[in-house]
């Protein structure tokens, strides 16, 4: 027996610990993931319409919504289709310290496979938070900067097992199974952070849809008796997941051998309030600070300067993806006052006042920062006006993080606003109240009819 058999019989036979915040905390994630899947598949977006044209060309219906589509289609297609969904506009939650977008990939994954079982309310909670404690703990556990490093995307590898992990969970996979399940999904646990350069912000959501995909696809091959390998974890194996992904081959093993029923990663999740790079949340936050307090406008602005921990500033500084580019979002943010749902879907480059300041956006690569990364996006914001004069915000966590948490009722009504993008307000409102009661619900199949988009 070595650490991925006992992670089987844990995860099989044990009940979450959640807390009554937990459980609270779990729904509000599940409504907020729904939230940013039901405004990306709306038909103005162009990924939106190559995923359709996708599914189509698989023919055929299956028991599993696409959040959003007409089509109901197999539960693995669905899990693709519906995690790219989640990530699509960068507004869905995230997990900072181990970098990983987990319910990105967990939810859409217990959307898909919910259909095929008979799942509970309280189940599918357990099973959402089980998922994004995996997915959070295996990248912490390989180690975020280190598959960074590697050219991995920590949410395509740390969400695959997340998935997997919840997915085992709801059909009911006993200890011998579940491992497998970790087998699986570690044989096809893949993406790489080509993603980064490429600008049409389409393949960057596909990570997440890889990892919902190949976290169901290995809980229904475990359940149907496919071998695998049972020793992902176990450092002493000749192959595992740290000498694959780990610099050191060993990992941060401890990280994974924790209390792992106590999911307390499901209370660490940052509710994102802009579309666009997490990395960027606390320099917008400076940002609009600064332009509030002195009462300026975008015309009374020369110049930007953000400093940011020197590990992570290569992912925002001159990025070709706009969602990951400081140049963008916060010449956006002085213009605009915010940073919009749609704003990294549709260019807004050209606007005048955002391309002056584009030019005049500069990322300052602090190592002086280094010291709180990645658990926290420390960064600090100066602002110098067209008359000389200058102000500077610092600030270690943005809104929406476990830090500055944001109120539940902030929290359902993001999720309005952006459901309001696809369904009607009575479609939008009725998901509302069967995600919020969940824990009460005996059968889920009432929250999975109102996802996809309604028929006339």
């Amino acid at each position: 027996m070595g650490l991925t058999s006992d992670l089987g019989a844990l995860l099989s036979g044990g009940d979450p610990h959640l807390t009554a915040s937990g459980q609270q905390q779990t729904k509000l994630i599940l409504l907020d993931t729904l939230g940013a899947m039901l405004a990306a598949s709306r038909p103005a977006l162009p990924g939106s319409q190559v995923l359709k044209r996708f599914i189509e060309a698989q023919g055929g219906a299956g028991p599993s919504p696409v959040v959003g589509y007409e089509e109901w289609t197999d539960g693995v297609t669905a899990a693709l289709v519906n995690g790219y969904l989640a990530y699509a506009m960068d507004i869905e939650s995230h997990h900072g310290p181990s970098v990983v977008h987990a319910a990105a990939a967990v939810v859409p994954a217990v959307i898909a496979i919910s259909p095929m079982t008979s799942t509970t309310g309280a189940e599918m909670i357990d099973a959402v938070a089980l998922g994004v404690e995996m997915a959070c703990r295996t990248s912490l556990a390989i180690g975020p900067n280190d598959l960074y490093a590697r050219g991995f995307h920590p949410t395509a590898i740390g969400g695959c097992f997340g998935a997997a992990v919840a997915v085992a969970r709801l059909l009911h996979l006993d200890a011998e199974a579940t491992t497998r399940t970790l087998g699986l999904a570690a044989t096809q646990a893949a993406g790489l952070l080509t993603w980064t350069q490429e600008p049409s912000e389409q393949s960057r959501p596909f990570t997440a849809g890889l990892a919902a995909r190949n976290g169901i696809t290995a809980g229904l091959l475990a359940a149907n008796g496919l071998g695998a390998s049972v020793d992902t974890f176990d450092v002493d194996s000749r192959y595992n997941a740290f000498t694959a992904w780990s610099l050191n081959g060993r990992g941060n093993l401890e990280l994974l051998e924790g209390d792992i029923l106590g999911c307390r990663s499901i209370e660490e999740l940052t509710i994102k309030r802009y579309a666009c790079c997490a990395f960027l949340h606390p320099g917008i936050d400076a940002l609009l600070t600064i332009m509030s307090d002195h009462g300026l406008t975008s015309a009374d602005v020369h110049a930007i300067e953000l400093r940011f921990p020197a590990t992570g500033a290569p992912v925002i500084d001159g990025n070709i993806l706009r969602s990951h580019r400081a140049q963008y979002i916060l010449p956006l943010a002085t213009v605009m006052g915010a940073v919009d749902f749609d704003d990294v879907i549709f260019d807004k480059g050209e606007v005048p006042e955002v391309e002056r300041l584009a030019r005049r956006t500069n990322v300052v690569h602090d190592a002086r920062l280094d010291t709180t990364f990645p658990q926290h996006y420390a960064s600090e914001v100066t602002v110098i006006t067209r008359r000389g004069a200058s102000w500077s915000e610092s600030r270690r966590d943005a809104r929406g993080t476990p830090a500055l948490p944001l109120a539940p009722s902030e929290i359902v009504e993001k999720y309005h606003a952006l459901a309001a993008l696809r369904v009607p307000e009575q479609r939008h409102e009725a998901i509302a109240e069967e995600v919020l009661s969940l824990d009460e619900s005996a059968d889920v199949r009432r929250l999975v009819s109102l996802l996809p988009f309604p028929r006339p």
